[in-house]
C-alpha cells in the first residue's frame, strides 16, 4: 500500500511560471548534519563616517574622483562599469558557435545616505523612500535614452554576496539589450496575459492572499511572501497589488508604501539570526524599448543565502548546477518563520 504524499515530507517538484522552470523541493533532509563549511560572521560597529571608504561623502575614489559632500542619496557612474556608454562600429560578422554583438550601457552607483554604518532595516521609511525616488527618477532618465531597452536596479548587501564596499548602496545597469532572464521572465508574462487578459502576477498574488500560508506581511498598495516555487531558502518577493507595468507609475502614497514594506521584509530578514542579513534584491519591471507591455507587472526579488544559522549558507552547486534548483525547507515553513518574526530591528530591542 502506497504512503499518501504529503508536501511537508516527500521530495516534490514545484513549478515557477515566471521562468517556466521547474525546483525540487526535498524536505526530509532539512535536518541533515553539516559538516561543511561555515562562514565568519563578525557583527560590525561601524562608524557614521570611514575615512577609507569610496563611498562615503566627500572622500576620494577609487579612481581619483571626489565625492561631493553629500547628504541623503548620492548617484553617480560607476567607475568600473561592466557596461561602456560608446557606439561601436560592428562589421555583423559572425557564425553559428561563434557569435557575438557589443552590448551598450550605463552603470550608476546609488549610495543611499551618507552615513557609512546604516543599512537599509536601520534607515527610516522616509530615508528609504527618498532611495525609492532615486529609483523613479533614473528610471525615467535612462529609459529616455534611445539606446537603453532594460534598466536593472539591484542591491548586493554583504561581503557573502560579493559586495565590495559595506556602505549602504545599491546599483543601476541599463543598457541596449533586454537581460535573457528578464526576457525569459517576458515571455512567460505576455504568454498568460493573452490568454487571460490580466497579468500574471495579478491573478498569482490573489491566490496567495487567499492560501495566506506563503504570506509575510502586506499594506495598502505591496505584498511581501516567499514564492510557491522560491529557490533560496529564505527568498522572497514584493509584488504591487495594483497592477503597474514599472516603477515610473508609482504615485507618492505607492512610493512611501514600497519603503515601508521594503523596511519591513529587511528587518524581519536581520531578526532570523540577528544579524545583518545578507542578499542580493533587484526589481523587475518593464523593459524600456518603445514597446507597449500590459503584460509586466512590478515586483522585486530577494534572494538570501543563508540557511540554517548566519554561519551556513546554501549553496547553488552540483545538481543545481547540472540539473535544477534544488532546497530543502519548503516554502511554507520559511514563510512561517518570518511571519513570525518582528519588525521591530532586534539592535533595538
Amino acid at each position: 500500500m502506497n504512503t499518501s504524499f504529503d508536501r511537508k515530507k516527500h521530495p516534490h517538484r514545484r513549478y515557477n511560471p515566471l521562468l517556466n522552470e521547474w525546483i525540487l523541493v526535498s524536505p526530509q533532509r532539512a535536518n541533515r548534519p553539516w559538516q561543511g563549511q561555515e562562514e565568519e560572521i563578525t557583527e560590525e560597529n561601524r562608524s557614521v563616517y570611514h575615512s577609507a571608504c569610496y563611498l562615503c561623502s566627500g572622500n576620494r575614489r577609487a579612481n581619483g574622483s571626489q565625492n561631493p559632500v553629500y547628504r541623503g542619496v548620492y548617484v553617480f557612474d560607476n567607475d568600473f562599469g561592466a557596461l561602456l556608454n560608446e557606439e561601436v562600429d560592428f562589421s555583423g560578422e559572425h557564425s553559428g558557435f561563434f557569435t557575438l554583438l557589443p552590448e551598450r550601457g550605463i552603470n550608476r552607483v546609488v549610495c543611499f545616505s551618507e552615513d557609512h554604518s546604516l543599512t537599509l532595516p536601520e534607515m527610516s521609511v522616509e530615508q528609504i523612500k527618498d532611495v525609492v525616488e532615486v529609483w523613479q527618477n533614473q528610471f525615467n532618465e535612462l529609459a529616455a535614452l534611445d539606446h537603453i531597452n532594460y534598466v536593472q536596479i539591484f542591491e548586493n548587501k554583504g561581503s557573502i554576496m560579493g559586495c565590495s564596499n559595506p556602505h549602504p548602496h545599491g546599483q543601476i545597469w541599463a543598457q541596449s539589450s533586454i537581460p535573457a532572464m528578464v526576457q525569459k521572465t517576458q515571455e512567460n508574462l505576455k504568454s498568460y496575459f493573452e490568454k487571460n487578459g490580466r497579468t500574471l502576477l495579478e491573478d498569482y498574488l490573489n491566490q496567495e492572499i487567499i492560501a495566506a500560508e506563503r504570506m509575510i506581511t502586506e499594506n495598502d498598495h505591496f505584498a511581501a511572501l516567499v514564492p510557491f516555487w522560491a529557490s533560496w531558502p529564505y527568498e522572497t518577493m514584493i509584488v504591487s497589488k495594483q497592477k503597474r507595468e514599472n516603477i515610473a507609475a508609482f504615485s507618492e502614497k505607492e512610493k512611501e508604501s514600497l519603503a515601508a514594506i521594503i523596511k519591513d521584509l529587511t528587518t524581519i530578514y536581520d531578526n532570523i539570526f540577528e544579524t545583518s542579513f545578507p542578499y542580493s534584491a533587484g526589481i523587475h519591471q518593464s523593459p524600456t524599448d518603445g514597446e507597449e507591455h500590459p503584460e509586466w507587472h512590478f515586483h522585486m526579488h530577494f534572494y538570501p543565502p543563508l540557511l540554517r544559522s548566519a554561519e551556513i549558507k546554501k549553496f547553488m552547486v552540483g545538481y543545481e548546477m547540472l540539473a535544477e534548483p534544488q532546497r530543502d525547507i519548503t516554502p511554507e515553513q520559511s514563510a512561517e518563520i518570518l511571519r513570525s518574526l518582528p519588525t521591530i530591528h532586534y539592535k533595538k530591542k
